[in-house]
């Protein structure tokens, strides 16, 4: 009979969700509770009508066409939240990959040759403190004259922006590849030389899998570094993304939209953070992680 029920229970979805939200009601309610809480306080702060920042009961108000339609698009930069967030994500998904080939392959390179190594940390450890933002007149100047994407329809700020992310989420994926591979125990590499072990299988039975809990996360510190950054750096180059959108709500007064979107941003960034944890409990091995 109860072999059955849980039967029952399993084949019926919405059983199955409030089993789950049983299970799992604290990690649920205190959340909503803290949320409702900061909702409260923020409406009481700014329910007075001199105050310049809108509650949150006026912020629904004032962005209901924004919430209930994100797909309307106008064409130009007149487009719903979904499309700017999906441009900017575009960007992030194209620069973070750049990022996370080339960190992770000169995280490997820099871990097992130590003269690489000498020579190129104290250099990582200088641009790694480098601003986002402090990168994109550099990008801009240099892509002005030689753009390598031009062929494939991007301007120059787009390239511009792609390399902001580049240069901000690579360090930290660098540096945790090159920490991974130097942390591989002495006894791995002492029975890779008795077995004389070809380089080839060293790194696949070796080195990447001792390092991966490294590399992963590295990964996850750059996905959040990329996201900020590609806020930021739309901001100044413009065109349709979530950034610009912010920066165009400002200086339209428009605080309603620009808090709408910032807690937009804040959701994505949180999703693309735990989509980057996923995929590293499914690659790290158990008995690593």
């Amino acid at each position: 009979m109860a072999t059955n029920l849980a039967v029952s229970k399993s084949k019926n979805p919405v059983m199955f969700v409030l089993d789950q939200v049983q299970k799992n009601r604290r990690k649920i309610i205190r959340p909503l509770v803290a949320i409702a809480v900061l909702l409260v306080i923020w409406q009481i702060l700014c329910n007075s009508p001199e105050s310049s920042l809108p509650g949150p009961i006026k912020v629904v108000q004032e962005t209901w066409t924004l919430i209930i339609d994100p797909f309307f698009d106008n064409g130009g930069i007149d487009k719903g939240l979904f499309w700017q967030l999906a441009a900017s994500l575009q960007r992030v998904a194209i620069g973070f990959t750049m990022a996370a080939v080339l960190g992770i392959s000169l995280g490997i390179l820099i871990g097992t040759n130590t003269l690489m190594y000498d020579a190129l940390d104290p250099l990582f450890q200088v641009f790694r403190t480098i601003p986002p933002l402090a990168w994109l007149p550099i990008a801009l100047a240099v892509f002005q004259q030689f753009n390598p994407f031009e062929s494939m329809g991007l301007k120059t700020n787009e390239v511009a922006a792609l390399f902001v992310i580049l240069a901000t989420a690579i360090w930290p994926i660098i540096i945790n590849t090159t920490v991974g591979v130097q942390q591989i125990p002495q006894d791995y590499r002492n029975v890779a030389r008795v077995l004389r072990l070809p380089n080839q299988k060293y790194f696949w039975k070796i080195l990447l899998p001792s390092s991966v809990p490294y590399i992963f996360t590295g990964l996850r510190i750059g996905i959040g570094l990329s996201w900020l950054a590609i806020v930021a750096a739309e901001m100044l180059v413009g065109g349709v993304g979530i950034g610009f959108f912010i920066w165009d709500a400002y200086n339209s007064s428009r605080l309603s939209s620009v808090i709408l979107a910032v807690l937009y941003v804040g959701i994505v960034g949180l999703l693309l953070d735990r989509l980057v944890g996923f995929i590293a409990s499914k690659v790290v091995p158990e008995e690593q992680k």
